[in-house]
């Protein structure tokens, strides 16, 4: 039988040929390439609101679920935290993480794991709050371009399963998240690098005191997130409170400084932080810079629903419950309130966070309660740039 035999030449060219594949083989796969996703459909945004409770998360999320081109829904890992609540939240982190990617992707399949196995879209947790479930192609309640009433949508916008939710959510360009049960970014890092995402993470943080002073009017509705926040650890009820205002800040400042001081090329011009006060004294300037940071455009209507919901006399509002409100009275209402030892015990805690974040100290009642001392630092005063900050600990040596 004759063999087949190679000779040098073709030898040599062979191997050469070989080495060449395996090359180009593994260029693709260091790149991601055999692996990859499509790339995000037809320009699909997407954006986390990273925020803490009692934050003014819920109106945030408002502003952007009443765009017409946004579908947004209101923290899906509430229903994480809800069914694993024994846990802490180091180990339901990366559940969270996973969730929010699939909620991106349009694929609520990782939801309903959470879900009864009979679901409505009234499943979700708060639904109702999010005006893409309340329009075409989910409902046909109001046009697409229209403002939603949540009252109106749990009456007529409730259907069997999430298959529709998914229709709707496919039919956006930009899909929006609202979700307080973040304390990194690292956890991030994967929805940041993938292609098939186009991530923007707007973070919001509000004045520490204020937050303590509109988390005590609702401290029963916490319970259970504040014993997963502190990973259950043993502490007395009256503590809790400023336990979790102090997880809170550090929070804040971790998610900035991983941000902002030295951050990943996946994240540079990815994330932008906003005060809640700031929001409230300008509050169509601010939000018309976010828009512009994840590529939205202000309409007529969102416009005039903002001005109405900032510039209300309602200062009742409930939890979760956006009503036309006196936003700029909110943001300070802890001062005339809240006790003035509690207030120094939480600027004790949360010190670097609020000179990080731009917030004055009061150092009196009088100071407290007068309007001659602004606990908001001007903009100008604090903002950042790509360069690292220099920390209180800096300034020192």
């Amino acid at each position: 039988m004759s063999r087949w035999r190679l000779g040098p030449v073709s030898l040599a060219f062979l191997l050469l040929l070989q080495g060449t594949a395996v090359v180009v083989l593994l260029s693709w796969y260091s790149q991601g390439s055999l692996c990859r996703r499509p790339p995000p459909a037809q320009g699909k945004v997407h954006v986390l609101l990273v925020s803490s409770w009692r934050s003014g998360s819920s109106f945030l999320g408002q502003v952007f679920s009443q765009h017409p081109s946004v579908f947004y829904l209101m923290e899906p890992a509430w229903h994480v935290w809800t069914q694993l609540s024994d846990y802490g939240s180091r180990k339901l982190k990366m559940a969270v993480r996973d969730l929010v990617r699939s909620v991106f992707q349009c694929d609520l399949s990782a939801v309903e794991a959470y879900l009864p196995e009979q679901h409505n879209v009234s499943s979700l947790f708060m639904w109702s709050q999010s005006r893409a479930l309340c329009s075409p192609p989910a409902c046909a309640l109001a046009a697409r371009d229209r403002l939603s009433d949540p009252n109106e949508c749990k009456k007529q916008c409730d259907a069997r399963g999430l298959r529709g939710a998914e229709a709707a959510c496919r039919s956006y360009s930009h899909v929006v998240l609202k979700e307080v049960r973040f304390f990194e970014l690292e956890s991030l890092y994967p929805l940041l690098r993938d292609p098939s995402l186009d991530l923007r993470i707007v973070h919001l943080v509000r004045d520490p005191r204020a937050v303590m002073f509109s988390r005590e009017k609702t401290a029963g509705a916490f319970y259970r997130d504040n014993g997963i926040v502190l990973d259950h650890a043993k502490v007395p009820d009256q503590q809790m409170q400023l336990e979790v205002i102090q997880e809170v800040c550090r929070s804040h400042v971790r998610i900035h400084e991983q941000a902002t001081q030295r951050p990943p090329d996946f994240l540079r011009g990815r994330y932008k932080m906003v005060r809640y006060e700031d929001i409230a004294r300008n509050t169509l300037d601010e939000v018309n810079d976010l828009y512009q940071f994840v590529g939205l455009e202000m309409t007529t209507r969102v416009g005039e629903w903002i001005y109405k919901v900032t510039h209300g006399k309602d200062y009742r509002g409930g939890i979760f419950q956006i009503v036309s409100q006196n936003a700029t009275y909110l943001s300070q209402a802890w001062r005339a309130t809240l006790e003035h030892s509690k207030v120094v015990r939480i600027q004790e805690l949360c010190k670097g966070a609020m000179s990080l974040l731009g917030y004055r100290i009061v150092n009196s009642v009088q100071e407290q309660k007068g309007v001659s001392v602004d606990t908001v630092i001007p903009k100008e005063g604090y903002e950042f740039s790509w360069l690292p900050a220099k920390t209180e600990t800096d300034k020192g040596n």
